[in-house]
């Protein structure tokens, strides 16, 4: 029987409940791997943070890891010699994958940035490095058109808020890929590097109108004209708000680091969906059950599983290069 606090209109989703069907087809994909290699796929992990938020994801990370027949290697190092031990963990083929929890520099964003840059591309669980976040703002799918073998990362929050839109069914799957969100408003309220602004040019590039508000202001995010346009378009909203943005929106996903943050409920648009992807809770919780269609509190437990999927694409991406490298190496012996 449904509390009396909460309307039956209101379903409370929790991220472990979209998390199993993506391990599940992460688990099927880790069989096929296991067919041409005797050892599982090792994920090292670096903590040079004194977070203790990203302690505890690091925790339920090695948990979900060991769980599902990968390796998880925590390493705790100084901020200092992170830079040497990332360069060494590039050229370790025992390593699969490399995470590094940020910030790292927090007052300065600009090295932590250089310290996403020195992460092996082929080991970049994360989709950070240049080539990768280019791909998505261009919403190019693959490092190696046209061959299209070898499939580009995608940033793991972001594509796990995705995954969660496609869980609740805010993806229509009747319409073309890549414009499946035709019609849909959504307002992100986050614009960092890291995870707001990635996340409003996916939603944007799949046909979402987006609304990107951080403390400067809010910006729009459209694909522009044309199913196969292929980057999304910004612009700047002078004069708007938060307060103008939420009541036009289906979708609110509120990424806010702060515990004094909360999404004013009265301007949420009733029947809306509301995720939220920050460590502290944008939303009010019993208000939010009174207001929205769908309410999402969290989606640590979905990032993680979109980071053993992305491990696995590269995985799969370097078998890909190495069949390619000895299929060529035998057309030039046969030469």
């Amino acid at each position: 029987m449904a509390s009396a606090t909460v309307p039956k209109t209101c379903k409370v989703v929790t991220a472990e409940t979209i998390a199993k069907g993506l391990l599940a087809d992460v688990k099927q994909d880790l069989l096929k791997l296991q067919e041409t290699r005797s050892t599982p796929p090792t994920l090292v992990a670096f903590l040079a943070n004194d977070d203790p938020a990203a302690r505890t994801y690091a925790e339920y990370s090695k948990k979900t890891c060991e769980e599902n027949g990968f390796k998880f290697d925590l390493r705790t190092v100084d901020k200092d010699n992170l830079e040497e031990e990332i360069i060494e963990t590039n050229r370790d083929d025992n390593v699969d994958g490399m995470m590094v929890y940020y910030p790292v520099f927090p007052n300065n964003p600009p090295h932590d940035k250089y310290v996403r840059e020195t992460v092996a591309l082929s080991k970049d669980v994360e989709g950070m490095r240049h080539t990768y976040l280019q791909n998505m703002y261009h919403n190019i799918r693959f490092l190696d058109p046209p061959d299209n073998r070898l499939k580009s990362i995608l940033p793991c929050t972001p594509l796990a808020v995705v995954k969660i839109l496609e869980y609740l069914q805010i993806y229509n799957p009747i319409l073309a890929s890549g414009n499946r969100l035709f019609g849909k408003t959504i307002t992100v309220i986050n614009r960092s590097e890291v995870n707001g602004r990635p996340l409003a040019a996916l939603l944007a590039n799949d046909g979402a109108t987006v609304y990107s508000v951080d403390v400067t202001g809010v910006q729009l995010f459209t694909r522009g004209q044309g199913i196969k346009k292929a980057r999304h378009q910004v612009e700047d909203k002078e004069g708007w708000e938060l307060k103008d943005c939420l009541p036009l929106s289906d979708v609110v996903i509120g990424g806010v680091p702060s515990e004094n943050f909360k999404v004013p409920t009265e301007l949420i648009r009733e029947g809306a969906a509301c995720i939220n992807f920050a460590s502290y809770k944008n939303f009010d919780g019993p208000a939010i059950k009174e207001k929205a269609a769908f309410y999402v509190p969290s989606v640590g437990k979905v990032t993680i599983a979109v980071l053993l999927r992305n491990l696995v694409r590269l995985i799969g991406n370097r078998q890909a290069m190495a069949t390619s490298e000895s299929k060529s190496a035998t057309a030039q012996v046969e030469q």
